[in-house]
């Protein structure tokens, strides 16, 4: 399950970043993003900004966990990184469930929760390693 974990995250993420450049570059319309509460162009560049900034950070995490980045990164701060993103991806997957925009509730509550379960994961496997 860690390795399904550890790639599936890598996934999600590199995706994840494809569509924030999409929804900034007006590909895809930010009615759909942000709960459909984004009113104006600016906002959507501020929030869609931020969200691409931290799903960067993200997937640096991500390929660390995976190995596919070799780093002399502690594992108790990887440890840590998976619980943090644990509790914003359960926290978004709530935030999720009361969107407005019908799109973003069907597609992204799914993809939020398996990102939750894929951190918790990666979280407990990697507190067992340093524990």
């Amino acid at each position: 399950m860690k390795s399904i974990a550890s790639k599936g995250m890598v996934l999600i993420f590199g995706l994840t970043i494809v569509f924030h450049l999409l929804v900034l570059a007006s590909v895809v319309p930010f009615t759909i993003v942000g709960g459909g509460r984004i009113t104006t162009q600016e906002e959507m560049y501020q929030l869609e900004t931020s969200a691409l900034l931290l799903n960067v950070l993200f997937f640096f995490i991500a390929l660390l966990q995976a190995g596919y980045l070799r780093l002399n990164v502690s594992p108790r701060l990887l440890t840590g990184a998976m619980w943090i993103m644990f509790g914003i991806f359960l926290l978004n997957t709530v935030g999720n469930l009361f969107s407005n925009s019908p799109l973003e509730k069907l597609i992204f509550t799914p993809v939020t929760l398996l990102l939750a379960v894929f951190s918790v994961t990666l979280a407990v496997s990697r507190s067992n390693k340093t524990a």
